[in-house]
């Protein structure tokens, strides 16, 4: 079956589109591109275009919750071993983001964290 369309961008609402962009650039590389107050894109290299967008009264999503589906959340390769999801884990941390689930590591090949703006993403060891 052919495709109706091309994926353009996943696009992320946030209370600030240059500082969200800021930090995901220096997650995945590229630069921030501003297009307007309200609207900046991100062309990270080799992957998905992201896209961020001023919205008033941003509310993160809550993780985990029992209660109610995940909205989504974007993987990282953070490296094959342990040592580079750590060095990984001790940079996304000075970039402000923060661990939503450290105990995730003894039982999977991820670590979920919540980046500046609220939204999850994983550092994940590519075996």
């Amino acid at each position: 079956m052919s495709a109706v369309a091309r994926l353009r961008s996943v696009v992320l609402d946030c209370p600030d589109p240059r500082a969200l962009a800021d930090f995901y650039a220096a997650v995945a590389g590229g630069t921030p591109e501003q297009e307007d107050a309200d609207w900046v894109v991100l062309n990270v290299p080799g992957g998905p275009r992201l896209a961020f967008q001023r919205a008033e009264g941003h509310t993160p999503p809550q993780w985990p919750r029992a209660d109610r589906s995940q909205q989504f959340h974007l993987d990282f390769d953070a490296g094959a071993t342990w040592a580079e999801v750590d060095a990984a884990h001790e940079r996304v941390l000075a970039l402000g983001a923060r661990p939503l689930d450290p105990e995730d590591r003894e039982k999977k090949d991820f670590v979920v964290y919540a980046d500046p703006a609220g939204h999850p993403f994983c550092l994940c060891r590519i075996a």
